[in-house]
């Protein structure tokens, strides 16, 4: 049996061959497991929590998966449609250095011919060798900095837009279900708005510290 320190160095080995040169990967797999623990806590809270009714858990604790399942894809999408395309950019030349732009010019790869184009990739070449260093350290850079501005961006627009949305469909349908009447004729009382309304009945039937 293993000890703890060869276990360890086995995992660091692992974790290097498969992101050692790929860290925007990296970056985009570690951010979808956060968000996975993340959500496995809310819902088991939910769950253990003695202070909601099982009527409340029936449609809490399918709300919280759904919410999850939200966060988790548009974060994935997202960030990797990020990494992706950059680093599309990057093999076929569009996004490069001088140094990579004056290996590519001694080789004679013209723009009108290669550059940019889909079928077209740096690391393909015959004497991608020779540019290899320069080349991986400025795609892995352009990789990272791709993955962090799709997560920042799916973390603090895309994603809390899409699940408040989600979140008030499905207020409307639980404060409906509790109150015995169809969604579409769920209306909010005179002299208030609908968010306000479905606020204050959240906070009615929610247990306080959680939301519906």
């Amino acid at each position: 049996m293993k000890s703890p320190a060869q276990l360890f160095s086995d995992f660091k080995t692992v974790m290097y061959k498969k992101y050692g040169e790929n860290p925007g990967q990296m970056l985009v797999h570690t951010g979808v497991l956060g968000w996975i623990l993340s959500s496995l806590a809310q819902v088991t809270a939910v769950v253990f929590n003695d202070k909601i009714s099982p009527e409340q858990k029936t449609f809490l604790i399918p709300q919280e998966a759904a919410d999850a399942f939200v966060n988790i894809v548009s974060f994935y999408v997202i960030t990797s449609s990020f990494k992706n395309l950059a680093s599309k950019l990057v093999s076929t030349g569009k996004l490069t250095t001088k140094p990579i732009k004056e290996f590519l010019t001694k080789q004679g790869v013209t723009s009108s011919e290669h550059i940019g184009k889909l079928g077209f990739n740096i690391e393909n070449m015959a004497n991608f060798q020779d540019i290899k260093g320069e080349y991986k350290a400025f795609k892995n850079g352009v990789d990272v900095v791709a993955s962090t501005a799709g997560s920042i961006l799916s973390c603090n627009i895309v994603t809390p837009v899409l699940r408040n949305e989600y979140a008030s469909k499905q207020q409307k349908k639980a404060i409906a279900k509790m109150h015995g009447t169809d969604t579409h004729e769920l209306k909010s009382p005179r002299g208030i708005s609908m968010d306000t309304y479905i606020k204050l009945s959240s906070a009615k039937y929610s247990s306080g510290s959680l939301k519906i």
